[in-house]
């Protein structure tokens, strides 16, 4: 066996043992979603990687469809959870990404804003502005509420992508813009005619990244809903019954649906997205 032969079977040995590790806690989760209560409670030797007697009552539980072997009522659905999660993620990335996105312009072709890294910005936790937040949000009655939510989401995302989409706008050749002001064009017009268009996949791309960290917040939703606009993240942590301890297969239930919104704009984005992480790479 010749070295080279060694090595590459080294490296695709390594590759597969990253992608068990990555898939195993993924694959539990599916099989325990599918899982009759007195399966996803065993203990010990009685754990099994698949179910024996598939089910759907777990789905069938969230959705508030009477289960009498989860032995618990459910004083809401997902249903409303879900909605809370789509108008605040949905909308505070459109916040985001709309601000961010004509600031990175500004920074990347006047050079306003100053020198500071917005990598800098965006290494501010988010959690040490919470409580004057918390405070601020009480006050104006914007508490438990989706859009006061969102509008979090906006603010504490708008660094990120405005940091993502500065460094597209810079890596982004400025013959062409320049060649659309010699013609006559407006600054606004090149800049909605001709460089958005060009920034299409990149723009998916950011996007992605920001609906993702909007999505799967739960401190900051925690803080700010109580009851009647808790997201997914904060409703799922609340399946416990006082008999059954925590709904284990409710909750992994709930985690696989809450795992399908950003996989399928993954999915529709796609086309976009390769070219979107690779924008700039082969700029000299």
């Amino acid at each position: 066996m010749t070295r080279s032969l060694a090595f590459e079977m080294f490296r695709y040995t390594m590759i597969l043992l990253a992608v068990a590790v990555t898939l195993i806690p993924i694959l539990w989760i599916a099989s325990m979603a599918f899982k009759p209560i007195p399966e996803w409670q065993a203990t010990g030797a009685e754990l099994t990687w698949w179910p024996k007697a598939p089910t759907l009552d777990n789905f069938r539980f969230v959705f508030g469809v009477s289960n009498s072997d989860l032995i618990v009522a459910l004083d809401r659905t997902v249903l409303k959870p879900i909605l809370a999660s789509f108008l605040s993620a949905g909308i505070g990335t459109v916040i985001a990404m709309t601000a961010g996105t004509a600031a990175a312009y500004g920074l990347s072709r006047f050079g306003s804003g100053g020198n500071l890294p917005l990598a800098l910005v965006r290494l501010f936790p988010p959690m040490a502005v919470t409580t004057p937040v918390m405070i601020m949000w009480a006050f104006f009655n914007m508490t438990d509420t989706w859009w006061g939510l969102a509008l979090v989401y906006g603010i504490v995302t708008l660094p990120l992508a405005s940091w993502l989409m500065k460094t597209f706008f810079d890596d982004m050749a400025r013959e062409i813009e320049e060649a659309a002001l010699v013609e006559g064009c407006s600054r606004t017009r090149v800049f909605w005619r001709i460089t958005l268009p060009m920034m299409r996949a990149p723009l998916a791309s950011a996007v992605l990244f920001v609906f993702i960290l909007n999505w799967s917040d739960y401190l900051t939703a925690l803080l700010l809903t109580t009851r009647e606009w808790v997201t997914i993240s904060v409703y799922m942590a609340s399946l416990s019954s006082s008999m059954t301890g925590q709904l284990y297969g409710a909750k992994v239930a709930l985690g696989l649906m809450a795992a399908v919104p950003p996989v399928v704009l993954g999915v529709l984005i796609q086309k976009h997205l390769v070219r979107g992480l690779t924008f700039g790479a082969l700029k000299q």
